[in-house]
């Protein structure tokens, strides 16, 4: 499984090019890390590569094809702030299993705690809540899982915990990763290859 794309560039309307002429390739089971200055572009095209934004030039293909979808994207976004990415006029079951529904063994290998379930966003912390984003992120359909900045709001412990859950997930499933962060100790730690942005 190959996640590739081809001379993307990506402006805001008429005006200057955010950036032009940007090449991925992100194969099964690879960890790949994407760093750069603030503003350069990563999230954005973090954003294209998940179908969330259109890039103005350049192609994202998966094996060599348009990524075709119906209710489920096989590449999974997993932003930096957990709550802006959840409705909170839902309880957590209800935002876990939009996507799918994952078991208990599942959920536990993530530290998410049954009774978290019947709870409101607000009621969790950063890190609870984190859990659940990756949770419905990482549903039997997604191929490649993007990480940006996913765990820099969180303490050490919590982020080795998710950390060491998304990498044994990621490889069970034979999942890419692709790790966006200014943390250069985690870069160093999780990915088999880095791209300068």
């Amino acid at each position: 499984m190959l996640l590739e794309a081809k001379n993307i560039g990506f402006k805001y309307g008429a005006g200057d090019w955010l950036f032009r002429h940007v090449d991925l390739q992100v194969e099964a089971l690879e960890v790949v890390g994407i760093t750069g200055p603030s503003g350069v572009g990563k999230t954005t095209f973090s954003r294209i590569l998940a179908d969330y934004e259109l890039p103005n030039e350049g192609t994202v293909t998966m094996d060599g094809k348009p990524i075709m979808t119906s209710s489920y994207h096989p590449v999974q976004l997993v932003f930096q702030h957990p709550e802006k990415a959840v409705n909170p006029r839902w309880k957590l079951r209800r935002t876990l299993n939009e996507g799918w529904q994952p078991n208990d063994d599942f959920l536990d290998k993530l530290g998410i705690k049954q009774e978290w379930l019947n709870r409101w966003p607000n009621e969790l912390s950063g890190g609870e809540l984190q859990r659940f984003c990756v949770a419905r992120a990482l549903g039997p359909k997604t191929k490649f899982l993007i990480a940006d900045e996913m765990t820099t709001m969180l303490d050490a412990v919590t982020q080795a915990q998710i950390w060491h859950a998304v990498l044994d997930i990621a490889k069970e499933r034979n999942m890419g990763v692709l790790v966006i962060s200014h943390d250069q100790h985690l870069i160093n730690r999780v990915c088999t290859r880095v791209l300068e942005f």
